[in-house]
């Protein structure tokens, strides 16, 4: 039992091998007999009917409802209504903010309303980012599985002398009313908001915002320091991050979907070239279950994913639960001052500043390992083309070579690395070090609010970024992996039998 409750605590953090097998496509329902597949006339077997396979992509349902129900809650974040609400929201706020702007506790409620909105905020992406990873990993696997099955069968027709193997032009100009040419169009409004991500994430853009920071910094001595000029950067901080944060759990779930559209369709000709395949081979074995290993992790990568999978699991969202009752709890001592109201601010905005850290650290390292695990999908790719000597196409290849890419890779590398979150956590006690000796008055709870709100906001553009830079390279792939099955496709479509006829013939 101790053993157990010590495996249930040291689970999170660790990353552990991800196992997946594509699934195997059956000419027919029933199984087929050995003396059927020696016999050669598996295909005019009318006692036989067809299988109904599984042909597309299918993501897995997680085992546990508390999972599934954090999943929805996590999709639904992501949703077209609640970024409406959310900028409907902001819009409200600018509107009272003509009547009740100079009000300190206007200020403070602002400043504690986007301080756990984005706390919030912060353990669904928190969620989303980890979702995405095993997922995406799986996929990789799921695609190796079919391809090996699809290599041991190509060989044992290739082996068996029967057929002639199609000219280059003969698949190239092999066109199917099955399969279009190009993967998913994207609606207007997922193009729209590409454009307004690669605006809020590019490297100019983040320069805009610390010049602004450092205009409202300038003119500090002017406003002798005040209580009043620390609101104002806090406001507008504010606002800004509660944009990001929606807007980045928006587009986020928009590439999720549109990236499940894409693997669809690449599923989908998977799996009717492997069925063409075991109708000529006559191959019944199951598509192997592929694994792919454990990443490797230093000690502290591993204590920040521990800190991550506990943020994803909503833990944090019950911790504030707990300060929020204790907070109200307490304001009638307070006598519900400024100074009450900023507390509950101070405690989810710094809360938040670790996460900003976390978060992006979480976000580089995730995408490194997504980018292993598909390179060796890439590879099994490669091994096949290579093995029935039918050229792969040509990489549309993202521009990488351009400056915004450069400073925004090597920016968001900095950002990413571990000691960087260790500064961050750094920061975070140097500022309750600071509040504390002040004796957390209104200026010392400033002092925990702004630095915070302002780096934090920061952080979330550097995860646009990120996203920006990571996408690119996902839809390179899906086309790249899509326009070698179809060649593949055409190439299997295309093979003709010696004895009289081809492929189509043995399917009828």
């Amino acid at each position: 039992m101790f053993k157990q409750i010590i495996g249930f605590f040291a689970s999170p953090g660790a990353k552990g091998a991800i196992e997946d097998a594509a699934p195997t496509q059956h000419i027919f329902t029933d199984p087929v007999t050995s003396e059927e597949k020696k016999s050669g006339v598996i295909c005019e077997t009318e006692q036989k009917t067809p299988a109904n396979n599984i042909t597309g992509y299918v993501d897995r349902v997680k085992k546990g409802r508390l999972n599934r129900w954090l999943d929805r809650v996590v999709k639904a974040s992501g949703s077209q209504p609640v970024f409406f609400i959310m900028i409907a929201g902001l819009l409200v706020w600018a509107f009272l903010g003509i009547p009740y702007g100079q009000s300190d506790n206007w200020a403070a409620v602002i400043s504690d309303v986007q301080a756990i909105i984005s706390y919030f905020f912060d353990s669904l992406l928190m969620r989303q980012q980890l979702n995405g990873y095993e997922r995406q990993v799986r996929i990789s696997a799921s695609l190796r599985s079919r391809v090996k099955s699809q290599k041991r069968m190509l060989r044992q027709i290739l082996a068996s002398n029967r057929y002639n193997k199609p000219s280059f032009d003969e698949i190239e100009n092999s066109h199917s009313d099955k399969f279009g040419l190009h993967l998913p169009e994207e609606s207007w409004i997922n193009r729209a908001s590409n454009r307004t991500a690669a605006v809020l994430g590019h490297f100019g853009t983040i320069c805009v915002y610390w010049i602004c920071i450092f205009i409202w910094i300038g003119f500090g001595q002017y406003c002798s320091w005040s209580d009043r000029w620390q609101l104002y950067i806090n406001s507008g901080t504010s606002a800004l991050m509660i944009l990001i944060f929606t807007f980045l759990a928006n587009i986020r779930e928009r590439h999720d979907e549109y990236v499940e559209k894409c693997m669809n369709a690449i599923f989908e000709v998977d799996s009717d070239v492997e069925l063409k395949l075991r109708m000529l081979s006559g191959d019944t074995e199951p598509n192997p279950t592929v694994v792919v290993p454990a990443p490797p992790l230093g000690t502290f990568q591993r204590i920040i994913f521990y800190y991550a999978d506990v943020v994803g699991t909503l833990v944090g969202i019950a911790l504030l639960f707990i300060v929020l009752v204790i907070w109200a709890g307490i304001g009638p001592v307070m006598q519900w001052n400024n100074n009450w109201w900023l507390f509950i601010g101070t405690y989810a905005g710094l809360i938040g500043l670790i996460d900003g850290f976390v978060l992006r650290n979480v976000q580089q390292r995730l995408h490194q390992y997504e980018r292993l695990a598909l390179g060796e999908a890439k590879l099994e790719d490669t091994g096949l083309s290579d093995e029935i000597r039918v050229p792969a196409p040509e990489k549309t290849k993202a521009k990488h070579s351009s400056i915004n890419y450069r400073l925004s890779n090597k920016m968001g590398i900095i950002c990413a690395h571990e000691i960087t979150v260790i500064l961050g956590i750094l920061l975070v006690i140097g500022l309750v070090i600071g509040a504390s000796a002040m004796r957390w008055t209104l200026t010392g709870q400033l002092i925990c609010n702004i630095p915070p709100s302002i780096i934090e906001s920061f952080f979330m553009m550097i995860l646009i970024t990120g996203h920006n830079l990571s996408e690119a390279d996902w839809r390179a792939d899906l086309h790249h992996m899509y326009l070698w099955r179809l060649r593949l496709y055409g190439f299997v479509g295309r093979l003709t039998d010696e004895t009289g006829g081809g492929s189509d013939s043995q399917e009828r």
